[in-house]
């Protein structure tokens, strides 16, 4: 992995999500390969593609559709037999995990690729691909990708409820200009959120259970480049399994607005003089707020705010590299 690649991954977002809004406005990728008779879906993924495939999933389940997200890596798919539908998601287009979960599928299954590398292994093992578009990632990580792979899969909830892509195709051209303005402003933000965030505890990230990948997310990408410790929670499961480090740590947390647990979670930090930084909206407690355009559309939320981390990370990777 490379530092300076991942600087230039972050800063192509705008260019390339602008091209993937218009190809969801010209139609849906989905509507080509999925077969007229799904009654079922199970998303199958490791890592970034997993958490993808978690929110989207509760997503679709919310509004009536009978889909499950799943590790490849388990020994407990669902085997719904025929009528089901299998995303296979992996950027690279060959996690072993992923692939070996093909494997052992049952044969009615009709199965899908979805990736950012044509002709690569998975491609093979499904009858039909959807690419993710986001070009070559050449820092090493998945960070386009990560946020293509939500849309695409936003793009198949749209499909599977007989919706076209009009609304998506606006929320991902909202979420180029918000990655944008970020980006441009960066120098404003990002020393003083550094600053705050990154203590010799760790960083902590909580998110909204409709947007749990972005704090899982957030963290990893902490972890996989400037091999910080991170970690994501969900914001109202926060008072239930994290509240307990802000007795005893530095405690330094990254709060992605949006969550009706805010101030359940706000009453601990402020009592226990924790460092907390609210994104994307209101966050009770907050030293510090970074907003930017577009972040009262819950969507664009969604698929821009990991940006945040991502250049947080970006940088303190650069300084120890």
């Amino acid at each position: 992995m490379k530092p300076d690649g991942f600087v230039a991954d972050l800063h192509r977002k705008p260019d390339v999500l602008r091209r993937l809004a218009a190809t969801l406005a010209d139609g849906n990728p989905w509507e080509q390969v999925v077969p007229t008779h799904v009654e079922r879906v199970v998303l199958l993924g490791m890592g970034s593609s997993a958490y993808a495939g978690g929110v989207a999933a509760a997503r679709m389940r919310a509004r009536g559709l009978v889909v499950s997200s799943e590790l490849a890596s388990s020994r407990l798919l669902p085997h719904w037999g025929s009528g089901t539908l299998v995303v296979a998601t992996s950027a690279s287009g060959g996690s072993i995990e992923t692939l070996d979960a093909l494997g052992r599928l049952p044969d009615a299954v009709d199965t899908i690729a979805l990736t950012n590398t044509p002709g690569s292994a998975i491609t093979e093992h499904c009858y039909a691909v959807v690419d993710l578009d986001a070009e070559p990632e050449i820092g090493g990580v998945a960070c386009r990708s990560y946020q293509h792979t939500l849309a695409l899969l936003l793009a198949l909830e749209c499909h599977l409820l007989g919706e076209d892509t009009t609304a998506l195709s606006n929320s991902v051209a909202a979420t180029a200009e918000a990655s944008a303005h970020l980006i441009d402003a960066e120098s404003d933000w990002r020393p003083v959120l550094s600053e705050l965030l990154l203590g010799p505890a760790g960083t902590h990230v909580a998110a909204p259970a409709h947007r749990y990948s972005s704090a899982q997310q957030a963290a990893l990408m902490l972890r996989e480049g400037p091999r910080l410790p991170a970690v994501g929670c969900e914001t109202g499961d926060w008072s239930h399994v994290d509240v307990y480090l802000t007795k005893t740590t530095d405690y330094r947390l990254l709060v992605f607005a949006g969550s009706a647990w805010e101030s359940q979670l706000a009453e601990w930090t402020t009592s226990r003089g924790s460092t907390v930084v609210g994104v994307g909206g209101d966050v009770p407690g907050a030293r510090h707020l970074l907003r930017y355009p577009g972040d009262d559309d819950d969507d664009v939320r969604l698929l821009t705010e990991v940006l945040v981390a991502e250049l947080i990370a970006a940088a303190a990777w650069l300084a120890v590299r």
